[in-house]
């Protein structure tokens, strides 16, 4: 797994980087990968948004 992709994703989700700004080409492990780390942050903060903290 390449973790620079996973963090990347990461890193745009912390900075509300929608998901279609992915940068890897579609159909690569790097853009699924990047895809993977976005959704852990971003699914972490619309939950957090919809628990009012």
């Amino acid at each position: 797994m390449s973790t620079d992709a996973y963090r990347e994703g990461q890193r745009a989700a912390a900075k509300d980087i929608p998901a279609a700004a992915n940068p890897y080409q579609d159909g690569t492990k790097d853009h699924e990968q990047w895809a993977e780390g976005h959704d852990l942050v971003a699914g972490a903060e619309e939950a957090n948004q919809s628990e009012g903290t």
